[in-house]
């Protein structure tokens, strides 16, 4: 059964900044649940909260963009999308934190978070996305499905929540002119 839809919105850094409990609710929720995002247990509000701020510079000089997705029991979901700034690279950018809470899940809001960041990676004149994320993973099948490529796969990258080493996946995606 489907719930009510979650209203996705793009948080301004005024807003940002006022989200920063929220997301870091979030995030140390779905690190507990066993989502490998760059930490280990153990890991919590705080720890979340401070790296949530750490990134409040790059959303108010736009060179990384997050969405929020709010649902009938408050914030479900996330997405970043980081911009490259190297003049090289401007074509480009970066997927990151895909985070949905484990009472959100099954619902297709990962699909509409992705979504939502390819859409406007285009507008914003990206032609291309990278991505990575553990192998085997259910945000592999995910992006598989969302006709990303994977491009390799590095053995033991990171380490999970609970401490063991995983292969990690990394993926592009060409998005229409």
């Amino acid at each position: 059964m489907r719930s009510a839809p979650h209203t996705i919105v793009r948080l301004s850094a005024a807003d940002f900044a006022r989200s920063v409990k929220a997301l870091a609710d979030l995030f140390a929720e779905v690190v507990a649940d066993g989502a490998s995002l760059g930490f280990v247990l153990p890991f919590g509000q705080e720890e979340a909260a401070d790296w949530w701020r750490s990134r409040q510079e790059a959303v108010a000089a736009g060179t990384l963009a997050v969405w929020a997705a709010h649902g009938p029991g408050g914030l479900a979901g996330t997405i970043g999308l980081a911009r490259e700034t190297r003049p090289n690279g401007r074509h480009r950018a970066e997927v990151v934190k895909l985070m949905v809470h484990p009472a959100a899940r099954g619902q297709g809001l990962g699909r509409a978070l992705l979504a939502t960041a390819e859409r406007a990676a285009a507008q914003d004149g990206a032609a291309l996305l990278l991505l990575d994320t553990e192998t085997g993973s259910p945000a592999e099948r995910l992006y598989l499905g969302a006709g990303w490529t994977r491009y390799g796969v590095v053995p033991d990258y990171a380490a999970e929540p609970g401490g063991a080493l995983r292969d990690c996946s990394f993926y592009y995606k060409h998005l229409a002119a």
